[in-house]
């Protein structure tokens, strides 16, 4: 049972919201189905799948063995021939099993057939670091997919977004990844009773500031939302962009809000050869180039295999004192710049 919090406003987990959506597109669609590995009777592996296999029975929630290039190439090639698969991964980080699937076939397959085919299928599953969870478990996969043409990429942040994104993944005619934070499943968050599917690539303020902006995702708008509210108390204002989508990507609302704060400071997960903030800060330099005040800076995870020792985790991953030390960097330099400008 969903809780309900004061005034008749209801509640969800995040992992409640994505079960929700799956549901609701399942029962409006038939061709929708999920397969993957534990997804009917365990329940799922973080128990997004819940109660689906006796809801929907095992013709459309569908167990499978530990192969995910074999699941993935079935759910590719159902997608060819009209359904619509949802391919659960236990986590992302065995979605390398079954690169070749997705990179050569499922974000190709619409253009290498002149739009003869298409390939309206759902990949999705927990990403990026949970606890102690060892190297070989911990890796940020945004960044891998968000540079294939042909896929789209969605990280959600809250409970909200983790419904309606992935409603409309499930009905776009193009490959989508959802990157579901494995350290987001049980938060809770408002969700009306009425969320319809919401258009990829557009960025959520989920914060109004004037000092600089803060551009995350995932559990990372979480970090800038700990980190703001540190900042407040020594007199900066710090606005944040969650991005919820990685492709297509919002650059327009990140440039209005740089425009408007003059300062950008990148918080993402992964490691920061290459990637989404690397993409981020060049779309900024391009774009918005004579309104900075300050260099755009980066906070990521450390450039190391995750260690698994708690400590030495922490300390790889970003933090929340990482962030408000980028900012006070780039809030220094920018005044410094002022005060040349001035004299």
């Amino acid at each position: 049972m969903s809780p309900t919090a004061p005034e008749g406003k209801r509640t969800l987990r995040f992992r409640e919201a994505l079960r929700e959506a799956m549901i609701e597109e399942m029962e409006r669609d038939e061709t929708v189905f999920l397969m993957g590995e534990e997804v009917g009777h365990y329940q799922g592996a973080y128990k997004v799948s819940e109660g689906m296999l006796e809801k929907f029975g095992d013709k459309r929630v569908i167990d499978t063995p530990i192969s995910e290039g074999g699941f993935a190439g079935i759910g590719i090639g159902a997608a060819m021939v009209g359904l619509r698969p949802i391919i659960e991964f236990m986590t992302w980080n065995f979605s390398a099993v079954a690169f070749d699937q997705i990179l050569n076939n499922a974000a190709k397959v619409r253009q290498m057939s002149g739009g003869q085919f298409k390939c309206p299928i759902v990949f999705r599953g927990p990403n990026a670091s949970a606890r102690q969870v060892g190297s070989q478990h911990s890796h940020a996969m945004e960044h891998f997919y968000a540079t294939v043409p042909g896929l789209k990429v969605v990280a959600p942040a809250f409970p909200v977004d983790a419904k309606g994104l992935m409603k409309a993944a499930i009905r776009d005619d193009n490959p989508v990844c959802v990157m579901e934070s494995e350290t987001l499943y049980n938060i809770k968050g408002e969700v009306p009773e009425n969320v319809d599917a919401m258009p990829l690539g557009v960025a959520n303020v989920v914060k109004q500031g004037k000092d600089v902006t803060l551009v995350a995702y995932s559990r990372m708008t979480h970090i800038a939302i700990e980190a703001a509210a540190q900042l407040e108390k020594q007199g900066i204002s710090a606005e944040i962009v969650d991005l919820r989508s990685l492709r297509p990507l919002d650059e327009g609302a990140i440039v209005k809000s740089v425009i408007k704060t003059h300062r950008c400071v990148v918080v993402h997960e992964g490691w920061p050869y290459g990637g989404v903030g690397a993409e981020i800060a060049d779309r900024v330099q391009r774009l918005a180039f004579d309104h900075l005040d300050a260099p755009i800076l980066r906070v990521s995870q450390l450039d190391v295999p995750m260690p698994y020792n708690a400590k030495l985790e922490q300390l790889v991953m970003p933090q929340a004192s990482r962030v408000v030390k980028a900012v006070e960097r780039v809030m220094a330099r920018g005044r410094s710049q002022a005060l040349e400008r001035s004299s």
